[in-house]
C-alpha cells in the first residue's frame, strides 16, 4: 500500500483526467510510476558511476579505445 499526498493543481488535474476517461485516479498513478522508474533507476545508476568516476574509483575509456580493442578501428 502506498499513499501519496500531491500538490492540489496535480490533484485536480489527475482527477479530471479519472473522470473524463472512466479510470481511477490510482490508475493513472500507478503508470506513472511505472513509466518512469527505469528512467528514475538508470539516473540512480549514471549519478553513482559518475561520482565514482570523479572520485578516481572507475576507470573511463575512450570511444576510440574501445574500438581498437575490440577490432572495430577503420
Amino acid at each position: 500500500m502506498l499513499a501519496l499526498r500531491l500538490p492540489e493543481e496535480i490533484e485536480e488535474r489527475l482527477a479530471a483526467l479519472a473522470k473524463a476517461t472512466g479510470r481511477t485516479k490510482s490508475f493513472y498513478a500507478r503508470e506513472a510510476i511505472v513509466e518512469h522508474l527505469d528512467d528514475l533507476e538508470d539516473l540512480f545508476l549514471a549519478e553513482k558511476r559518475l561520482a565514482r568516476v570523479r572520485d578516481g574509483k572507475s576507470k573511463t575509456y575512450s570511444l576510440k579505445q574501445v574500438e581498437d580493442e575490440l577490432g572495430l578501428a577503420d
